[in-house]
């Protein structure tokens, strides 16, 4: 590194709020209550002082203003586990929304390991977080009981426990997955399998629950050989289809606890000389971003990552400012919808089907003999 690097770089290091303050003409009250997004400063004096703050490269001391302000701007985000699409989704969405609040995210994933859980915890702890969004989809009761001891403002998935400081988003697991049996079932499908995820998290027993409640509006039957537990992976969608095409009347159409696994059971399909949609539609559940780029594209049930982070960052704001609108709210609600793409279509042997295959032959140009 050159002389005139490290110089700057001293130089930016002796930067201090009293810099800013000249810079923008202000006082060091004024730039403190700016940098500590504190929203009753004028937008216009915020925003000469954070154009000084740019100007003179001030790096304001955080641990510093959490020893002042008693809070760490910090928001812990716990997801399962990042190899999931969907997670990474969550995650961006989340740190989006909370840095635009002026928060700073402390990002973990649990694996499903309880030693890697129990040490997420405790480095969260150690950073003194100001709350907590635990965004697990099954959450063990050992990690609810670590984070509920100590007190801070808390977001769960689906269900949280009794007490003041705790928020839950509520999933309307229903609601999508109703239509999407309905959707099957208006395109002439009763023989209808559902893949879920492992049925000890409660986020895939609900879901399996609520296609059960939906077929059953319907007067429609699932065998037991029509439900099969998976584990929200690739690689069990695929062994769970491939499971499903052995039993005697194999489904028309498959409803899957995620997206992962709707994917894995295109694979499973691609692999033999079933077509989807053609001979077997398929739905998927989340609408991760690979849903629409896959072949073809899955028709999917709609629980947009978004919604989510934006329910968790606003809930996790209720808990830790006490003069946020909802600081009394509970449930936070998040909605789910059917997305229909390509993936699903008329049962394979219907008359809609039959008509829709001779109208193809027809559009076809005739070949001239020779």
């Amino acid at each position: 590194m050159d002389r005139s690097k490290k110089s700057s770089q001293r130089r930016r290091a002796n930067v201090n709020i009293h810099d800013v303050a000249r810079r923008a003409r202000v006082s060091i009250a004024t730039v403190s209550r700016v940098v500590n997004r504190i929203p009753s400063v004028d937008p216009e004096l915020a925003k000469r002082v954070w154009k000084a703050v740019d100007d003179v490269g001030y790096v304001p001391n955080t641990q510093a203003r959490a020893l002042v302000s008693g809070r760490s701007r910090i928001l812990g985000l716990i997801v399962s586990e990042i190899t999931n699409p969907f997670f990474p989704e969550l995650v961006q969405e989340f740190e989006n929304l909370a840095v635009a609040q002026g928060y700073e995210v402390m990002i973990g994933s649990t694996n499903y390991n309880t030693e890697r859980t129990e040490s997420l915890i405790r480095r969260m702890l150690q950073r003194s977080v100001d709350g907590v969004a635990v965004m697990t989809f099954g959450i063990e009761e050992e990690l609810v009981h670590t984070l509920v001891d100590h007190g801070f403002p808390l977001v769960f998935v689906d269900a949280g426990p009794e007490l003041p400081n705790v928020r839950v988003l509520k999933v309307n697991y229903g609601d999508g997955i109703r239509e999407a049996v309905q959707h099957l079932a208006a395109l002439g499908h009763r023989q209808i399998a559902f893949i879920s995820g492992p049925l000890q998290m409660r986020t895939a027993a609900i879901r399996r629950d609520a296609f059960r409640n939906a077929m059953a509006e319907l007067g429609l039957t699932v065998p037991a050989t029509s439900m099969v537990e998976g584990k929200h992976t690739m690689e069990s969608g695929k062994a769970a289809m491939e499971q499903l095409m052995k039993t005697p009347a194999p489904p028309t159409a498959v409803v899957c606890s995620n997206d992962m696994t709707a994917i894995g059971v295109l694979h499973a399909l691609d692999e033999t000389t079933h077509q989807v949609p053609k001979d077997i539609s398929v739905v998927g559940f989340d609408d991760i971003h690979l849903a629409q780029f896959m072949l073809p594209p899955l028709t999917t049930v709609q629980m947009s990552c978004r919604d989510l982070a934006t329910a968790a960052v606003e809930a996790l704001r209720a808990g830790i400012e006490s003069d946020h609108p909802k600081f009394v709210q509970r449930e936070w609600p998040i909605q789910t919808r059917l997305v229909v793409r390509r993936s699903t279509d008329f049962p394979r042997g219907s008359l809609p089907a039959q008509s829709k295959v001779a109208a193809k032959g027809a559009a076809r140009p005739a070949t001239s003999a020779k």
